[in-house]
């Protein structure tokens, strides 16, 4: 059909996307009479569609995220003990770095303070010393410079707990042999984390012990 002017009108689409646009077969018409998307047009990318993949992946990342909530409602933990339990929930290692920087962020996880609360547990209500706590804190999964930063903080009185200690256990050996009863206290000390003390320490403790109270006159 033409017009007067001689040349021929355009054909009009009936149904959007069915008409190739300058016969090229890969672009369509959209509704409003524009060309959409095209295979080669790579500054504009067709519209991101969620998959029943990506759905699985999130609910997958939603579950191991819960399932972290619950284990920290029980106990403090580590980055390190966190991220096992996420890919142990069988997400992947980008989904569980995101899970643990938001809770980073939240301070649900927080590698210096639970470096602290394991310092006062292992020194105050277990007597431990600085060889014993660095084991702890190496276990529970801090970071090495984390927890040389968290001991530092100690007060410098290793030698005065370590004979603390011997002293409530070498009584009870008085009624071994010397060198018996040295041992095992040694060997005692040296298991809390006394190691560099823990010979002085017993044997200090050891000759008190043996030597009667004041007041007292010992008959042989």
């Amino acid at each position: 059909m033409s017009g007067e002017d001689g040349a021929i009108a355009p054909v009009i689409p009936l149904f959007a996307g069915a008409v190739p646009v300058d016969g090229d077969h890969d672009a369509r018409i959209d509704e409003a009479g524009g060309p959409s998307w095209h295979t080669t047009w790579t500054g504009s990318p067709a519209p991101a569609v969620e998959t029943p993949a990506d759905a699985d992946v999130a609910e997958r990342v939603d579950a191991a995220e819960a399932a972290l909530l619950r284990k920290l409602r029980t106990r403090s933990l580590s980055v390190r003990e966190a991220r096992s339990v996420l890919i142990g929930q069988e997400i992947d290692e980008t989904s569980a770095d995101a899970v643990i920087a938001r809770f980073v962020d939240h301070g649900y996880l927080d590698d210096a303070k639970l470096a602290e609360q394991l310092i006062h547990t292992a020194v105050d209500r277990k007597g431990q010393g600085r060889m014993a706590v660095s084991r702890a804190l190496s276990q529970r999964g801090i970071p090495r410079e984390v927890a040389d930063a968290a001991i530092d903080e100690l007060p410098d009185d290793e030698r005065e707990r370590a004979l603390a200690f011997a002293r409530t256990k070498a009584p009870a050996m008085r009624t071994l042999e010397r060198d018996v009863a040295l041992r095992r206290l040694s060997g005692q000390l040296a298991r809390r984390g006394y190691g560099a003390y823990a010979l002085d320490a017993a044997r200090t403790a050891l000759e008190e012990a043996a030597r009667p109270p004041r007041g007292v006159v010992r008959f042989e």
